[in-house]
């Protein structure tokens, strides 16, 4: 069910906030406004990975693309007290027929999941290392 939430705003403010809107792909006000506040929320309770209280656990996904070489292979298994609920290795994107894409769905400390994402990005042929950390859940939600 939905409800109908209205405030004011000045013209200025609504002209930034739709160009806002627009740049950032969204088709109508109340999706990005309800996306915009959801992540000002998680952000501010909790932070981005490198600022997130070590003992605070997290879910969500390491992605890493790299130049795929013969001898080299970056599975991230369980490490630790990171669990690791799903991998996927894609390689051969785009124009170039050695760069690889790992996608790893983990779960754990952050200390312990930002130690993993600085490892990968200090392995060597690593390009870029992103962390998407899952929305907030409450815990009995399932």
């Amino acid at each position: 069910m939905s409800s109908i939430v209205s405030f004011s705003a000045d013209e200025n403010f609504l002209k930034d906030l739709d160009s806002l809107i627009h740049k950032s792909g969204y088709k109508n006000r109340s999706r990005f406004l309800r996306d915009a506040a959801i992540h000002f929320s998680e952000i501010k309770q909790r932070g981005e990975l490198m600022n997130i209280a070590d003992d605070i656990i997290i879910e969500g996904h390491i992605i890493t693309h790299y130049e795929h070489k013969d001898d080299q292979k970056l599975m991230v298994s369980r490490t630790g007290n990171v669990e690791v609920a799903a991998y996927h290795h894609s390689s051969r994107l785009g124009h170039s027929c050695h760069l690889s894409v790992d996608v790893i769905h983990v779960k754990g400390r952050a200390s312990d999941v930002r130690e993993i994402y600085k490892k990968l990005q200090n392995t060597p042929n690593v390009d870029k290392v992103s962390f998407i950390i899952a929305p907030m859940k409450d815990e009995s939600c399932c």
